[in-house]
């Protein structure tokens, strides 16, 4: 086992992989840009390097610093949490090369899932069911005509070296194809200095499924059962549930074998996620994320599968701790995404201090989180507060129990998407689990966040003015008893 891990990362995922070291008797490192020098996961760490200004690309994304700093204070292992470095074949090189251990697959595996055309070639090849499309990038508009009408209109347009949505395009015809792929090309290009395109057939009714892996490197490798993650905006998710509510005990079993030879045909190691898209009865493999997800705590509340823990654990050379019969999905986890974004202005970041912070609790709840009150929240990174996971017995009980814990939540005065979540589990289509990718169109739930009762927002008010008389009362006891031992001498210092 390692003595100490850096973790290259920042905010919840920071606190929550240390945790699970400290669990482990682990020591850790903290890495830091000028805007987080105050930030909890910081603090939390028992030490922690200063990096770089606040822009991730004069920090969290530049390897040399990162490594310089595990390299200092003699970390054996790199820990990347999401996001930033966490898929970079640079960075995993760069490990290896320093004889640093990257918590993580080998950099082999992150390049053959690195670019989607590779991705889709691989699966082919290892027989793994694909959308139909192409294996090739297209930049020539004459043939992504040719190419869009063989497949069939809908199509949708993806950037090759892309994630999390940006830069796709879906296109209903051709007249929309021309403007729709110099779009996705200028996005690609901006973004990922790639803008190499390619072409899919944009299924109907499509739900986004996932299924968690996780390998050690004698080649042992299993799936801990599914998530639905079809609850999005702009193909970025905002509500993830395990299991899902399509799912029936023939399809995960022929959904997670698929996985599995997907991970087992480019050799993975650590955990990971294999997506897929379902339409119609039908599945296909979308792509594979070479890391941990942002939704991982709810495969952990319905497996017991520490996954960090197993992460780590793999890493340090050791045996998977399970075989796939050891997996069980005990009852039903719901997480809903906090973040710091105003869902009725398009979603727009809404950073600043947080004045007023009580997280839920009680039965069931679990709060992943770095924020505090007194914090602020920075304009440079993702507006992810939270991660808040509901477990119950059934889905309706998951449902009830985060329906509670949203009412619980007070965070002031950002705005947030806790009105969004709300509205989306008191849909009736929701409830009855009619979900797919278009769900927040199709059902109008911005309206329904307009028309979030004047209930709630009277009791957030009231509740929070609680919370504001109990910051009142802690600050004056503070203040007291910090005038009293100021004034004794050779009393004890707190």
């Amino acid at each position: 086992m390692f003595n100490k891990i850096l973790i290259s990362n920042r905010g919840e995922i920071a606190i929550r992989v240390m945790r699970a070291c400290r669990e482990l008797g682990v020591s850790t490192v903290a890495v830091y840009s000028e805007a987080d020098k105050n930030a909890l996961f910081a603090k939390y760490a028992e030490e922690a390097v200063y990096i770089g200004p606040s822009p991730s690309s004069q920090s969290y994304l530049k390897i040399d610093n990162i490594i310089k700093a595990a390299r200092e204070t003699n970390a054996e292992a790199i820990h990347p949490g999401y996001g930033f470095l966490s898929e970079n074949t640079l960075f995993a090189k760069a490990c290896e090369e320093n004889g640093i251990v990257f918590i993580g697959p080998p950099h082999e595996a992150i390049d053959a899932m690195g670019s989607k055309i590779t991705a889709r070639r691989t699966m082919k090849n290892a027989g793994v069911p694909i959308v139909p499309g192409i294996e090739e990038g297209v930049s020539d508009p004459d043939e992504a005509v040719d190419i869009a009408d063989s497949i069939g209109y809908p199509v949708i347009l993806k950037p090759a070296a892309g994630g999390g949505g940006i830069g796709m395009k879906i296109v209903n015809g051709r007249e929309e194809l021309m403007p729709a792929l110099a779009s996705s090309q200028s996005v690609a290009r901006s973004a990922f200095a790639d803008d190499t395109i390619y072409i899919e057939k944009y299924l109907a009714e499509p739900r986004h499924i996932e299924f968690q892996i996780m390998a050690d490197r004698k080649g042992n490798t299993i799936h801990l059962s599914d998530r639905e993650c079809s609850i999005q905006r702009r193909h970025q998710k905002l509500i993830e549930e395990s299991p899902s509510p399509v799912m029936t005990e023939e399809l995960r079993e022929n959904m997670g074998s698929i996985a599995v030879k997907a991970a087992k045909a480019i050799g993975y190691v650590s955990a990971g996620t294999v997506e897929f898209m379902y339409s119609q009865g039908d599945f296909y493999f979308l792509e594979m994320n070479t890391r941990l997800q942002v939704e991982h705590p709810i495969t952990e509340m319905v497996t017991g599968v520490d996954l960090a823990k197993e992460q780590i654990l793999i890493a340090s050379g050791e045996d998977l701790g399970y075989s796939q019969d050891d997996i069980n999905i005990h009852g039903w986890a719901i997480e809903c995404r906090i973040n710091a974004e105003d869902p009725l202005n398009d979603f727009t970041p809404s950073p600043g201090k947080i004045k007023r912070y009580r997280s839920p609790g009680g039965p069931g709840i679990r709060v992943d989180s770095g924020v505090y009150t007194g914090y602020v929240i920075p304009p440079y990174y993702d507006s992810l507060i939270s991660k808040l996971v509901a477990h119950g017995r059934n889905r309706k009980e998951a449902i009830a129990r985060m329906e509670r814990a949203l009412y619980e939540y007070i965070i002031v005065p950002l705005k947030t998407n806790i009105f969004f979540h709300k509205a989306v589990l008191r849909n009736e289509r929701f409830r009855r689990g009619d979900i797919n990718t278009h769900f927040i169109v199709e059902e109008n739930i911005l309206e329904s966040v307009k028309e979030v009762t004047e209930r709630d927002y009277e009791k957030g008010a009231s509740l929070a003015s609680v919370l504001d008389a109990d910051t009142r009362k802690i600050a004056a006891i503070s203040a007291a008893v910090g005038s009293y031992m100021s004034q004794s001498k050779g009393g004890s210092k707190v």
